[in-house]
């Protein structure tokens, strides 16, 4: 059996979006530099992360697109053109110093994984999760789509039928712009209701082949279980899947900025404990995430949880220095950090109420038949 990888790249250490971006907060370097703390993130398991070419970017995105994205890194600015057509320069996706080679890094890596995921295996990358891009412009943070083309890429290399999950707090509307109506590609997204980009209601099933279920502010860990176990688990059985891309966004933890869920941690990872091996590749992905706390914790555990690693009480102190070393300037939860986020992983469960709308959405969805 291979050991699961981690792909990863020195390039999101210091990368960041501007000085006031939910992005300017460091989040796959703190993965790198707890898991290797940990002991958890062997040479044998790292893989660096390549740069995608423009010639595979355009599997999916346009020329002119990619084009774009290049110039305007070389030259550090967007015109008035690129903002109108790509939406390159706006406050949302601004320009910065690696505005192409970034997103192309985490392209290439999980372009690359649907290579490696050719005979089996588990895959982690979690710079990936970029599902808000679009063909021809730049949305939500999101430059280029790396679901979408590491979905293409595990295509190519032979691997058909695609589970795709996203328990991101925002709805995947990228990839389902990539993927809707797709007959062996089955699309799973669980995301608060009304939040930006505010599609993925209830009654969109994405052309046939999606199940979408907004929830409510305060979505809480018995709230998730119920869908994990109602909705996530039989659906993904169900289809049969040669894959499962579980996007594993840190957005619905309740001490993000730019939600209004209250997750801890241990709900995304029951999740993926849910999934695992139900199939004989499993690529796990990033996403949102904008609390460098809450995203380092959640996504180390996942890189343990794929590996069977057992997650220590109380972090040694070459862990702990790494989250003491974080900042979160411009947010008030940087100010007096609990003392939690710095020595231990797990979160203490945050369970509470079932309620009738999370009940209602999940039976919906449950009786609804793909290609109904």
């Amino acid at each position: 059996m291979l050991k699961p990888q981690f792909i990863g790249h020195e390039i999101f250490r210091h990368s960041t979006y501007g000085r006031w971006h939910p992005l300017r907060v460091p989040r796959v370097s703190t993965v790198m530099d707890l898991a290797r703390a940990l002991g958890w993130l062997p040479q044998d398991q790292f893989i660096t992360s390549p740069r995608a070419k423009p010639s595979a970017l355009v599997n999916w995105h346009t020329s002119d697109y990619i084009a774009a994205l290049q110039r305007v890194e070389q030259e550090q600015e967007a015109k008035e053109s690129d903002r109108r057509r790509h939406d390159i320069g706006s406050v949302t996706n601004p320009v910065f110093a690696e505005i192409f080679r970034r997103p192309a890094t985490a392209a290439g890596g999980s372009i690359l994984a649907g290579e490696l995921l050719r005979g089996g295996g588990v895959i982690y990358n979690p710079a990936g999760g970029t599902h808000h891009g679009m063909p021809d412009r730049a949305n939500g943070f999101c430059y280029l789509n790396d679901p979408v083309l590491a979905m293409l890429s595990l295509r190519h290399h032979g691997v058909r039928r695609i589970a795709y999950v996203d328990i991101d707090a925002h709805h995947p509307d990228g990839v389902e712009v990539g993927f809707g109506g797709d007959p062996d590609c089955l699309m799973i997204s669980v995301h608060e209701a009304r939040l930006w980009p505010r599609t993925g209601g209830i009654e969109n099933d994405g052309g046939g082949n999606a199940f979408n279920l907004p929830v409510p502010r305060g979505f809480n860990d018995s709230e998730m279980a119920f869908v994990r176990d109602g909705l996530i688990l039989p659906k993904v059985a169900a289809f049969r899947p040669d894959v499962i891309v579980l996007l594993c966004g840190a957005d619905g933890l309740e001490e993000d900025p730019l939600s209004h869920m209250a997750l801890s941690n241990n709900a995304q990872l029951d999740v993926l404990r849910g999934l695992m091996g139900m199939a004989p590749r499993l690529l796990v992905l990033g996403g949102g995430g904008y609390n460098p706390w809450s995203v380092g914790r959640l996504w180390t555990q996942v890189w343990g949880v794929l590996n069977g690693l057992e997650v220590p009480e109380t972090l040694s102190k070459a862990a702990e220095d790494v989250l003491r070393a974080l900042r979160f300037d411009g947010n008030r939860r940087g100010k007096n950090p609990p003392v939690h986020w710095f020595t231990t992983l797990q979160d203490v469960p945050r369970e509470g109420p079932l309620r009738d709308e999370v009940k209602a959405g999940v039976q919906r969805l449950a009786n609804r038949r793909l290609w109904r």
